[in-house]
């Protein structure tokens, strides 16, 4: 699977977010909780360079809580401040503005010492298509001042949005690698929804997410499907035996693979089978 995603209006993005950088006093990255790597666009770390950076760890609520901390305390490790978040009911967000303050409070203290008083904070939000970014600008604004949209790449062109007196966002669109750098990127994308179905082949998708389940959340595929994975165990194996106590029979006794793919899809993404986090630090040691 070798997926090319990089329209030209991601290129132009690229450059957009390079020459505004110079406008803002930090960067605020947007990424799925459930994904922390997946959802991270790598070409940003060079990008930002040394401006202060806030992780904002997105869909907080359908991902591992304790693998939120882990996460969490990975970011900072690396000098991220990080903020756990649900744009989608806004909790999490109100901290947003604080925590902004307190990781730009010796900057701050500077304009007042240079007698810039009323000076507001500058802070970029990025963050790839589909990681909730739009509908985290609009919950801290508090009005919808975003464009959002479920399909991929909807935020167009530079938008300054006004927090409160001492603090306005840019919201960039969102932006893409040119190519992902490996198959599981792009299956973990599509587990999530940020990769269209129409482009996938549902029963592979499936095949690697119940091999994921089955290795890192056993116990989530026991109570749902009834049915107790073995260390190892291959993904259609385990989509085959779901299938199979679902009842979901062709003819001749065949598991209707296809039917139970899209049902462990859409009880993943609705948050029926729990919440989970398929990555974590480890996956980034070579």
């Amino acid at each position: 699977m070798d997926i090319q995603w990089y329209p030209g209006h991601m290129t132009k993005t690229r450059r957009q977010i390079q020459a505004d950088l110079k406008l803002v006093d930090l960067v605020a990255e947007v990424i799925d909780a459930r994904i922390p790597i997946s959802s991270r666009n790598p070409d940003l770390d060079e990008l930002v360079g040394e401006k202060p950076r806030l992780m904002i760890l997105n869909r907080a609520d359908q991902a591992d809580g304790t693998m939120n901390k882990v996460w969490g305390d990975w970011f900072r490790s690396r000098g991220c401040w990080v903020l756990e978040t649900n744009a989608r009911d806004g909790k999490g967000v109100s901290q947003f503005p604080v925590v902004i303050r307190s990781a730009l409070k010796d900057k701050i203290a500077q304009w007042k010492a240079k007698g810039l008083v009323g000076r507001p904070v500058r802070a970029m939000v990025v963050g790839i298509p589909n990681v909730g970014k739009s509908t985290f600008i609009n919950q801290v604004a508090k009005k919808k001042s975003a464009k959002a949209g479920n399909r991929p790449g909807v935020t167009r062109g530079k938008q300054w949005v006004n927090v409160d007196a001492g603090l306005d966002l840019l919201d960039t669109p969102g932006i893409l690698w040119p190519k992902f750098e490996d198959e599981t990127t792009g299956m973990h994308l599509a587990f999530t929804g940020a990769v269209k179905d129409e482009i996938m082949d549902l029963e592979t998708l499936a095949c690697h997410l119940m091999e994921i389940l089955g290795r890192r959340y056993p116990q989530a595929l026991a109570a749902r499907y009834k049915v107790e994975p073995q260390s190892g165990q291959p993904g259609w194996e385990l989509l085959e035996a779901c299938g199979r106590k679902r009842g979901f029979l062709v003819s001749g006794g065949e598991v209707d693979t296809e039917r139970m793919a899209r049902i462990l899809l859409e009880e993943y993404r609705s948050g029926k089978l729990g919440c989970f986090t398929l990555e974590s630090p480890e996956d980034l040691e070579p």
